[in-house]
Protein backbone atom coordinates (compact mmCIF):
# COMPACT_ATOMS: atom_id res chain seq x y z
CA UNK A 1 0.00 0.00 0.00
CA UNK A 2 1.55 3.22 -1.07
CA UNK A 3 1.84 5.98 2.01
CA UNK A 4 -0.56 9.12 2.08
CA UNK A 5 2.47 11.69 1.16
CA UNK A 6 4.85 11.57 -1.66
CA UNK A 7 7.76 13.30 0.27
CA UNK A 8 10.57 11.88 -1.75
CA UNK A 9 8.63 12.24 -4.77
CA UNK A 10 9.86 15.39 -6.44
CA UNK A 11 7.18 15.37 -9.05
CA UNK A 12 3.89 18.21 -9.37
CA UNK A 13 1.99 14.80 -10.37
CA UNK A 14 2.62 13.33 -6.94
CA UNK A 15 2.48 16.60 -4.46
CA UNK A 16 -1.15 16.71 -6.66
CA UNK A 17 -2.22 14.18 -5.85
CA UNK A 18 -1.45 14.68 -2.32
CA UNK A 19 -4.52 16.97 -2.73
CA UNK A 20 -7.31 15.40 -4.90
CA UNK A 21 -5.76 11.73 -5.35
CA UNK A 22 -8.32 9.72 -4.23
CA UNK A 23 -11.48 8.91 -5.28
CA UNK A 24 -14.04 10.85 -2.70
CA UNK A 25 -12.49 13.76 -3.08
CA UNK A 26 -12.94 13.83 -6.91
CA UNK A 27 -16.36 13.23 -7.06
CA UNK A 28 -16.94 15.89 -4.26
CA UNK A 29 -15.26 18.40 -5.98
CA UNK A 30 -17.03 16.99 -9.38
CA UNK A 31 -20.24 17.50 -7.29
CA UNK A 32 -19.36 21.28 -5.89
CA UNK A 33 -18.67 21.79 -9.65
CA UNK A 34 -22.50 20.68 -10.18
CA UNK A 35 -23.28 23.55 -7.37
CA UNK A 36 -23.72 21.00 -4.66
CA UNK A 37 -23.03 22.79 -1.67
CA UNK A 38 -24.63 21.24 1.93
CA UNK A 39 -22.71 18.39 3.50
CA UNK A 40 -25.99 16.68 3.67
CA UNK A 41 -27.05 17.13 -0.20
CA UNK A 42 -23.33 15.70 -1.18
CA UNK A 43 -23.89 12.87 1.45
CA UNK A 44 -26.94 11.92 -0.08
CA UNK A 45 -25.60 12.62 -3.45
CA UNK A 46 -22.54 10.71 -3.28
CA UNK A 47 -23.82 7.84 -0.51
CA UNK A 48 -20.30 8.42 1.13
CA UNK A 49 -20.29 7.94 4.76
CA UNK A 50 -20.45 10.56 6.94
CA UNK A 51 -16.83 10.08 8.89
CA UNK A 52 -15.23 10.30 5.37
CA UNK A 53 -17.14 12.98 3.77
CA UNK A 54 -16.22 15.04 6.67
CA UNK A 55 -12.28 14.11 6.51
CA UNK A 56 -12.05 15.13 2.15
CA UNK A 57 -14.51 18.43 2.90
CA UNK A 58 -11.86 19.53 5.48
CA UNK A 59 -9.01 18.45 3.78
CA UNK A 60 -10.16 20.60 0.73
CA UNK A 61 -10.69 23.30 2.82
CA UNK A 62 -6.85 23.03 3.86
CA UNK A 63 -5.63 22.80 0.52
CA UNK A 64 -7.80 25.67 -0.58
CA UNK A 65 -9.78 23.82 -3.18
CA UNK A 66 -12.96 24.34 -1.00
CA UNK A 67 -14.49 27.57 1.23
CA UNK A 68 -16.58 26.67 4.16
CA UNK A 69 -19.18 29.44 4.39
CA UNK A 70 -21.71 29.59 7.30
CA UNK A 71 -25.26 29.67 6.15
CA UNK A 72 -27.36 29.34 9.37
CA UNK A 73 -26.77 29.91 12.82
CA UNK A 74 -28.75 27.77 14.78
CA UNK A 75 -27.64 25.06 14.54
CA UNK A 76 -24.15 26.07 13.16
CA UNK A 77 -24.38 24.66 8.95
CA UNK A 78 -22.18 25.47 6.42
CA UNK A 79 -22.22 25.29 2.72
CA UNK A 80 -18.61 24.56 0.66
CA UNK A 81 -17.75 26.62 -2.15
CA UNK A 82 -14.91 25.93 -4.97
CA UNK A 83 -12.32 28.40 -4.65
CA UNK A 84 -10.28 29.79 -7.73
CA UNK A 85 -7.36 27.26 -6.75
CA UNK A 86 -10.61 24.68 -6.61
CA UNK A 87 -12.16 26.37 -10.16
CA UNK A 88 -8.51 25.48 -11.84
CA UNK A 89 -9.26 21.78 -11.71
CA UNK A 90 -11.98 22.33 -14.04
CA UNK A 91 -10.04 20.71 -17.53
CA UNK A 92 -8.77 17.98 -15.06
CA UNK A 93 -12.23 16.96 -14.03
CA UNK A 94 -13.59 17.52 -17.84
CA UNK A 95 -10.64 15.61 -19.08
CA UNK A 96 -11.17 12.56 -16.71
CA UNK A 97 -15.32 12.57 -17.96
CA UNK A 98 -13.99 13.12 -21.84
CA UNK A 99 -11.40 10.03 -21.34
CA UNK A 100 -14.72 8.28 -19.50
CA UNK A 101 -17.29 8.65 -22.11
CA UNK A 102 -14.47 7.41 -24.92
CA UNK A 103 -13.03 4.48 -22.73
CA UNK A 104 -15.87 3.77 -19.66
CA UNK A 105 -18.95 4.49 -21.26
CA UNK A 106 -22.17 3.11 -20.40
CA UNK A 107 -24.61 1.61 -22.70
CA UNK A 108 -26.83 4.24 -22.10
CA UNK A 109 -24.64 7.28 -23.08
CA UNK A 110 -23.14 10.00 -21.65
CA UNK A 111 -24.56 11.02 -18.23
CA UNK A 112 -23.43 14.64 -18.40
CA UNK A 113 -22.75 17.01 -21.23
CA UNK A 114 -20.45 20.11 -20.96
CA UNK A 115 -21.99 23.16 -23.18
CA UNK A 116 -20.79 26.73 -24.14
CA UNK A 117 -23.02 28.69 -22.07
CA UNK A 118 -22.68 31.30 -24.49
CA UNK A 119 -24.42 28.90 -27.75
CA UNK A 120 -25.15 25.39 -26.01
CA UNK A 121 -22.85 23.99 -28.24
CA UNK A 122 -21.14 21.04 -26.76
CA UNK A 123 -17.59 21.18 -25.35
CA UNK A 124 -14.66 18.56 -26.54
CA UNK A 125 -11.73 17.22 -24.99
CA UNK A 126 -9.90 20.62 -26.35
CA UNK A 127 -11.93 22.54 -24.22
CA UNK A 128 -13.08 24.25 -27.38
CA UNK A 129 -17.04 24.57 -28.40
CA UNK A 130 -18.35 22.47 -31.15
CA UNK A 131 -20.26 24.68 -32.55
CA UNK A 132 -18.73 28.59 -32.42
CA UNK A 133 -15.40 27.20 -31.52
CA UNK A 134 -14.99 29.33 -28.92
CA UNK A 135 -12.33 28.34 -25.82
CA UNK A 136 -14.35 27.66 -23.31
CA UNK A 137 -13.09 27.35 -19.51
CA UNK A 138 -15.06 26.76 -16.19
CA UNK A 139 -17.00 29.79 -16.12
CA UNK A 140 -18.04 30.16 -19.81
CA UNK A 141 -19.80 26.31 -19.40
CA UNK A 142 -22.43 24.63 -18.05
CA UNK A 143 -23.34 20.95 -17.42
CA UNK A 144 -26.13 19.23 -18.56
CA UNK A 145 -28.02 16.14 -18.07
CA UNK A 146 -27.11 14.07 -21.35
CA UNK A 147 -28.74 10.49 -22.90
CA UNK A 148 -27.32 8.35 -19.40
CA UNK A 149 -28.08 10.74 -16.76
CA UNK A 150 -30.11 9.83 -13.49
CA UNK A 151 -33.07 10.89 -12.52
CA UNK A 152 -32.03 12.81 -9.40
CA UNK A 153 -28.91 15.07 -11.50
CA UNK A 154 -27.77 18.21 -9.60
CA UNK A 155 -28.78 20.96 -12.24
CA UNK A 156 -26.43 23.68 -11.22
CA UNK A 157 -23.96 25.74 -13.99
CA UNK A 158 -20.02 24.51 -13.53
Amino acid sequence: MLPRTYENQVCSVARALEAIGDRWTMLVIRDAFLGVRRFDDFQRDLGIARNVLTDRLNRLVEEGILEKRAYQERPERFEYRLTEKGADLWPVLVSLMKWGDRHALADAGQPTLIVHRDCGGEVNERFRCERCGADVDAHSSAAMPGPAAPRRWPTAAL
